[in-house]
């Protein structure tokens, strides 16, 4: 099984644009990838003494470094870590000491003093870019990875979970992960070596590496990458690159359609955008639509590729809400609470339980949280899905989002969903918050949209009818804007933290 994507697409296509940088314009060669790489490789050996199996940690926005040293680790088998620079030097230095890498990589506007007081070698990635480009090094042969099942089951990548729900956990991404899911991905999305895109999705998280650049790079497509999002400059690279795909989180969606070129931009050669990281509002469906680009929804985890399922774009429509059915190369099961028993045919609601070639083997030097994620080979997700009676899925909420009222459960997303329908609100979180009466009732944290006189009356109103009655939420509060994660996604830790301390119910 081939480990080394670019060595291969150097022979088949060693002249068409492999990674293309928004930022500097300038363009990289899959065969101008490969050298730096093999550059990369050999100066990692010789000079940074990195072996096999040793970490190699990079802070740094996106770059193309970034694909540099992955494919120099998909050579000579080092495991790369890159690492969310958005994090304090404290956040940083707690991963790095778990992780332990051979050397550090960060950008220079990231260092801090704080960094030398570990064991492991150092160099800005300023530096690092000079050194690979005029490195002359001999590569030496006995340290090239060889292709074997038992080298695709070696960790590529330790890809650290955003933490917004804890302390961030450390997932193993293996070769045989990278190449399964591009397998996959492939297979559901209709990739081809004719593809483009645009990913402004952070290389800290899976989403950046894995939803598309990967398995582009695996079928010989090409991409441009940018250092940060800014939607004006999004639509103006999907329309003059003529991309044909592209990825976002909701948030990202909705601020591209509020972008002052958003009118007259043409899109005309995107075939469907892929919305991921959590639920797209339907009105932002609808709003896209209009435009003619339909949202193609799909579900995913750091852990378990992320390509797990997907809802073709033909189905957008017809299926608002869902997130598809599964993917290729996956089994599942939907598992009631307290049950390890699947329900039988027919609509069924439990916590989504996977197993295939992409799910990871576990978290990195972490026993006891890959213990608990795992179950007689299954990952237990900790999604509380639905399953309608033709197969499609639809995401409930998470299981760890979930609050008791009165006895009865309560998922905040059934609650937000409601909320989107109404035309005034712009954005929406339901947080469980203690309650003297019923142990926890919800709060409602509106967003609405400029111009709105909306009011917290008229959204308990608009409940009345569409959600059961136990579900409304008892508190509204009208905000001017809710917290996000370095995902993009809400932040609900940190909303509690800012909220819940100043009520009492």
């Amino acid at each position: 099984m081939q480990l080394d994507w670019l060595e291969k697409w150097t022979f088949y296509s060693p002249h068409k644009v492999a990674v293309a940088d928004w930022d500097t314009q300038k363009k990289y060669t899959y065969q101008m990838l490969n050298r730096l790489a093999k550059q990369a490789a050999a100066l990692l050996i010789n000079e940074y003494h990195v072996l096999p199996q040793d970490r190699v940690a990079l802070i740094a926005e996106n770059s193309v470094e970034h694909f540099i040293l992955m494919s120099a680790a998909q050579k000579i088998g080092f495991i790369l870590a890159p690492l969310n620079y958005r994090l304090s030097v404290s956040e940083l230095q707690e991963i790095l000491h778990e992780v332990e890498p051979k050397l550090l990589i960060i950008e220079q506007k990231f260092f801090s003093v704080a960094f030398q007081s570990f064991s492991y070698a150092i160099t800005t990635l300023e530096n690092f870019q000079e050194q690979v480009n005029s490195y002359s090094g001999a590569l030496p042969e006995r340290y090239l990875l060889q292709p074997s099942e038992e080298n695709m089951s070696l960790p590529l990548f330790l890809l650290y979970t955003t933490g917004s729900t804890g302390k961030p956990k450390g997932v193993i991404y293996t070769h045989k992960m990278a190449f399964w899911n591009s397998i996959n991905t492939a297979l559901r999305l209709d990739l081809t070596s004719q593809d483009s895109t645009f990913n402004v999705m952070p290389l800290f998280h899976t989403g950046g590496w894995n939803v598309f650049c990967m398995p582009f790079l695996h079928h010989g497509a090409s991409f441009w990458i940018a250092r940060k999002f800014l939607p004006q400059a999004t639509l103006t690279c999907l329309a003059q690159e003529k991309c044909t795909l592209f990825m976002g989180v909701p948030t990202m969606l909705q601020m591209m359609a509020q972008a002052p070129n958003f009118e007259e931009v043409d899109l005309s050669s995107v075939r469907y955008f892929l919305a991921g990281g959590e639920p797209c509002p339907i009105p932002l469906i609808d709003t896209w639509a209009k435009k003619g680009i339909p949202i193609r929804q799909g579900y995913g985890m750091t852990e378990a590729g992320p390509s797990v399922t997907s809802l073709h774009q033909d189905d957008a429509i017809r299926k608002k809400g869902s997130i598809g059915t599964i993917n290729f190369y996956f089994e599942m099961k939907i598992v009631p609470e307290n049950s390890s028993s699947p329900f039988e045919e027919g609509e069924e609601e439990g916590e989504l339980w996977l197993k295939g070639p992409a799910v990871t083997p576990g978290y990195w030097r972490n026993e006891v949280a890959t213990k608990e994620a795992f179950e007689n080979g299954w990952l237990k997700t900790g999604d509380i899905v639905k399953k309608d009676k033709e197969g499609y899925l639809y995401i409930i909420d998470r299981k760890k989002n979930m609050f008791i009222s009165g006895g009865e459960n309560i998922y905040p997303a059934e609650i937000e969903r409601c909320l989107y329908g109404h035309p005034d609100i712009q954005e929406v979180v339901v947080v469980g918050i203690p309650d003297s009466k019923w142990g926890e009732v919800g709060m409602a944290l509106v967003v609405k949209k400029k111009g709105s006189d909306l009011s917290e009356t008229q959204i308990l109103e608009y409940c009345v009818g569409k959600i059961a009655k136990f579900k409304i939420p008892k508190i509204i509060r009208l905000v001017e804007e809710l917290p996000k994660n370095d995902a993009g996604k809400l932040d609900r830790k940190k909303i509690k933290q800012q909220y819940l301390a100043s009520y009492s119910v």
